[in-house]
């Protein structure tokens, strides 16, 4: 019986050492020693990350790829679903892990970066990113709509999309957005794609005039395009909240030393010019984050 009860203790830890080795994030000592880092990007987000013939491509997975080389590490990446919020995709894939994978990454790219947000609290005033430290901003995203300039002359005011079709992406912020400022004037004219290259696809079938979506996404697309005859307008979004925000990386609160070795990497890459490097590769808009305004970026 004591036998038994040996075995059984004894299977219990196998089991629990298993389990903590996947499922919590590691301190940057640990991925030092095992020569290795796991990124988490989300999957299927041209140009940021997603697969072509089976090879990872992507402005993060670029990203991803320098900082593990800096670190003189492995670089292992976590492909991301995107669940219903950002708080969803932090506790699935960087502090607890999802039900079904209970395995965690070191380090998750494209986290709104912004304090307001990081002090964000809950109905009984906990703090709701209490187990993840938000740092590192490496671009500055905005909205922007590309247009079909043989049906549009330009695009000064959104007042115009009362009479020529844009298509959006569902459940997009610019969908919204269409479907309710300057009460609802748009709404007809605003044609519902699954995705963005979807909505890209109809405005080059002249399905609709122009598209509305992230930047960078849309000007990646714009190379796809005669970009003489689909210009980036340079309108603003009254009534849209944030014209706006920077993008950056996140770690789990205990580890702010693998944190601090990230930033430093980023802050290089902003500074050398690798960055925009990077988002030229793939045709698509970078701007610096107002945080390193002190940085003179080599030529």
């Amino acid at each position: 019986m004591k036998k038994s009860n040996s075995y059984l203790l004894l299977l219990w830890l196998s089991c629990w050492g298993l389990f903590a080795t996947t499922t919590f994030a590691r301190s940057f000592d640990d991925i030092i020693a095992s020569n290795e880092i796991t990124v988490a990007v989300y999957r299927d987000f041209v140009p940021f990350s997603y697969q072509e013939n089976g090879a990872a491509k992507g402005i993060d997975v670029e990203v991803a790829k320098h900082i593990a080389k800096e670190l003189g590490v492995t670089l292992r990446l976590r492909w991301m679903t995107a669940d219903e919020n950002v708080e969803d995709d932090l506790r699935n894939n960087l502090w607890k892990g999802h039900y079904l994978q209970r395995s965690v990454a070191d380090l998750m790219l494209r986290v709104p970066y912004d304090k307001k947000y990081t002090q964000l609290r809950d109905d009984i005033g906990e703090l709701v990113h209490e187990q993840v430290h938000m740092f590192a901003p490496y671009h500055t995203e905005s909205w922007k709509i590309i247009f079909n300039n043989q049906k549009i002359d330009s695009v000064s005011t959104m007042a115009i999309f009362q009479y020529h079709n844009i298509g959006v992406e569902v459940d997009s912020i610019p969908q919204f957005y269409l479907m309710s400022a300057f009460n609802g004037r748009m709404r007809n004219k605003t044609k519902h794609y699954p995705s963005l290259p979807l909505a890209i696809s109809a405005m080059r079938e002249n399905k609709v005039d122009a598209v509305m979506g992230l930047r960078s996404q849309v000007s990646h697309y714009q190379q796809q395009l005669n970009a003489s005859a689909y210009p980036l307008a340079s309108n603003a979004f009254p009534m849209i909240g944030r014209q706006q925000w920077d993008i950056g990386m996140a770690v789990k609160s205990d580890y702010r030393q693998l944190g601090y070795a990230i930033a430093d990497i980023v802050e290089s890459m902003i500074k050398q010019g690798h960055l925009k490097k990077i988002f030229d590769q793939y045709s698509a808009v970078y701007q610096r984050p107002e945080l390193y305004s002190f940085l003179e970026e080599s030529r």
